[in-house]
């Protein structure tokens, strides 16, 4: 069975109730890798850009940004 890695920016935006373009001024992190991220259209993570989305957010758990699923 294949594993994914997805980040879930898309919950995150709807949890704290803020737009993409919102988490890309909060984390200094371009609006298209954001893009990309939340739409799973990247191969690699930038794990300073899981932090930084972890500070802007106030996240403690990394569970809450990244999740590994059966595909």
């Amino acid at each position: 069975m294949e594993r994914k890695i997805v980040i879930k920016i898309k919950d995150l935006l709807v949890k704290n109730n803020i737009s993409l373009r919102d988490l890309s001024r909060l984390t200094d992190i371009r609006h298209a890798t954001l893009s990309e991220l939340s739409n799973q259209k990247r191969e690699n993570i930038n794990f300073r850009h899981i932090k930084k989305i972890a500070d802007a957010l106030d996240i403690d758990d990394i569970r809450e940004i990244i999740d590994l699923i059966d595909e």
